[in-house]
């Protein structure tokens, strides 16, 4: 596996890649790998001839009263994994090379940056396009592998890629979790013990709705009503947000349909997780 740090040297490795003709695909990522990030890679290994991944703890996303500092970083270990798989190059740029001195340019998808997480953390998605953006140019894919559990973070960039003609397929994975059912986070490691178990009402929650709706219940309120009470058993989960939504819009849906997507977020101590379900 070939570690680059600077544009330049990752945009001649991938364009030389698909001078070849050579299918190439690309997974972002923070580090602090876990097998969620490692299905994003085998999805990709899977569909592409070439696969680049990247390593950059994006601080634009992060708010000033947020975990930038203490974010996990398990860089060696995350390269043995990668290459492990089969990943040709990584890209794990310093600051420095990402945003150069005086860097003064945004992307920001207006209408749907503002909803789910970016109405608790304002200016999260505006960091996240800007960086995934910048991504897709330096790196120029094919295919880009991202995961159902950031479903805000999906439905944003896929309509960033359409707005801006971005020529990449944007491929989105299945939420791996772990065997009792806890969506698998790399903000999982700030958990103890009792908060771990805390942790599982995310799920028990959204399981309980899926239920009711198999049933037939299709009013949101009377679903996210349900969903809430579930998360209530616990008083040391602190909901941030419970709403179920057009997956496409992040648009609230009162009368819920198949594949409507419901998503929660919720503090476990001091540690943000969130986790969704599509319906139907």
């Amino acid at each position: 596996m070939k570690i680059t740090r600077a544009v330049l040297e990752m945009r001649a490795a991938s364009r030389a890649a698909r001078g070849k003709g050579q299918r190439l695909g690309l997974v972002p990522t923070m580090g602090a790998l876990h097998e969620g990030h490692l299905a994003l890679v085998r999805a990709a290994k899977s569909q592409c001839d070439v696969v680049a991944a990247s390593i950059f703890v994006n601080p634009l996303q992060f708010g000033p009263s947020e975990d930038l500092s203490k974010y996990p970083r398990t860089f060696e270990r995350d390269c043995e994994r990668l290459e492990k798989e089969g990943v040709e190059f990584l890209f794990a740029p310093p600051v420095e090379e990402m945003y150069p001195g005086g860097a003064r340019s945004y992307v920001n998808v207006e209408g749907l940056s503002e909803k789910l997480d970016g109405k608790s953390r304002p200016g999260h998605f505006r960091g996240v396009t800007t960086v995934v953006s910048k991504l897709f140019h330096i790196v120029e894919p094919d295919l880009a592998f991202f995961g159902q559990k950031d479903a805000a973070q999906v439905a944003i960039i896929r309509r960033m890629v359409r707005d801006l003609n971005i020529p990449a397929e944007i491929v989105v994975c299945p939420i791996v979790r772990e065997p009792d059912g806890l969506a698998m986070s790399s903000r999982n490691a700030y958990l103890n013990g009792q908060q771990r178990k805390s942790a599982l009402l995310l799920n028990r929650s959204l399981a309980h709705i899926r239920e009711l709706f198999q049933r037939g219940e299709r009013d949101g309120t009377a679903l996210i009503a349900a969903g809430k009470h579930v998360l209530g058993e616990d008083p040391s989960v602190r909901l941030d947000y419970f709403e179920i939504v057009n997956p496409e819009t992040l648009d609230p849906v009162a009368e819920i349909r198949q594949n409507s997507l419901v998503a929660v977020a919720a503090y476990v101590g001091t540690t943000r997780l969130i986790d969704n379900i599509l319906l139907g």
